[in-house]
């Protein structure tokens, strides 16, 4: 192999393995996205273009071969704009870091970036709105002991905006119940753990749930939360088995509410309590913070009105410019706003 090809691979390398992993702190599903990025890009210039894997270098990275990728990926692969988008972002992000090591490939990151795809448009949010959460929440029957365990699960799940992955893993010790500001430490994409307060009714659910499926006697701080049982012992309960209760949670709440969606999710419980934080009057800069997303841009998908906050809009400025606006419950209180970014337990 030439020097010039084998210095190259050992970017690919530096890139999936040290960069993305250890110096990004990036979660293990970005880094599998990234490198089936290349992988497909690998893939199209052996299958397109006759070039194979040992024989890639940094001409093949051009603006006629990307944009051709982006062709084959839609026409021969059935790729969505979607997908395409994401595989041109890990190919970007690749020649980027490249440019770190090595500035003469700096023009071929120019090259790159003159690659256009137009954003499919956005779609709304799934949510659920108050009622129908209410009615959701109620499906579970809590006289049975893995009703009371899954009315906890969602309960728990709606109050903190957690992922799935996020509380499947919560273990024992990441609950903080008696204190005079009671939070959870939920640790998400790329590791990173957060602090999210508890509402005072979780807390007694949770109170609960711990006495009779956590006895005090023999109750350990690494044991998981929410668990299943297999040969009596006690397992972390996988995502697929959330997601099972929820669909059938939902099911059951849609024969009594129309109106709830076909489908409910468990992600579908973290939009809606960002839907609700936000409709409340939550700054985006705050949902952010408690929702664990890395950049702002990523929390916009909850910025936008729906009909509710529109004729609400409507009604305030139709009223006197001098009437007083009730604030949120957290607009000129500095203690409850430190509580909510985690900065006082």
């Amino acid at each position: 192999m030439k020097i010039k090809n084998a210095q190259f691979f050992i970017t690919v390398r530096k890139f999936l393995q040290i960069y993305l992993l250890k110096n990004r702190c990036c979660s293990e599903n970005t880094i599998k996205s990234y490198t089936d990025s290349l992988k497909l890009y690998f893939a199209y210039l052996e299958c397109e273009k006759g070039i194979p894997l040992l024989k890639v270098d940094w001409d093949c990275f051009n603006y006629e071969n990307v944009s051709n990728f982006l062709t084959w990926l839609s026409e021969a692969r059935g790729c969505s704009r979607s997908t395409q988008i994401q595989r041109l972002t890990g190919i970007r992000a690749f020649i980027r870091y490249a440019g770190i090591l090595d500035m003469t490939t700096v023009p071929i990151q120019a090259e790159i970036e003159k690659v256009k795809l137009r954003k499919p448009e956005k779609k709304l949010v799934p949510y659920l709105s108050k009622e129908q959460l209410s009615v959701f929440l109620a499906q579970p029957d809590i006289s049975k002991r893995n009703g009371l365990r899954d009315m906890v699960f969602l309960t728990l799940m709606y109050d903190t905006a957690a992922r799935c992955q996020e509380m499947v893993d919560i273990k024992i010790s990441n609950l903080v119940l008696d204190s005079e500001s009671p939070c959870i430490y939920l640790t998400g994409k790329g590791e990173k753990t957060r602090v999210v307060p508890l509402m005072n009714k979780t807390v007694l659910h949770l109170k609960h749930y711990l006495d009779k499926f956590h006895p005090v006697e023999t109750r350990s701080g690494d044991d998981y939360l929410f668990f299943t049982v297999s040969h009596r012992e006690h397992h972390r309960m996988s995502e697929d088995n959330v997601a099972a209760f929820v669909k059938k949670y939902g099911e059951q709440a849609k024969r009594i509410c129309p109106d709830i969606p076909d489908r409910v999710h468990p992600h579908m419980l973290r939009h809606t309590r960002a839907m609700h934080w936000y409709q409340d009057g939550m700054p985006l800069t705050l949902l952010s913070e408690i929702l664990g997303h890395a950049q702002i841009e990523t929390t916009r998908i909850y910025a936008y009105a729906d009909t509710t906050m529109k004729r609400e809009a409507i009604q305030r400025a139709t009223k006197d410019s001098n009437q007083n606006i009730s604030d949120a419950i957290w607009a000129n209180d500095e203690e409850t706003m430190r509580k909510l970014v985690g900065l006082k337990k």
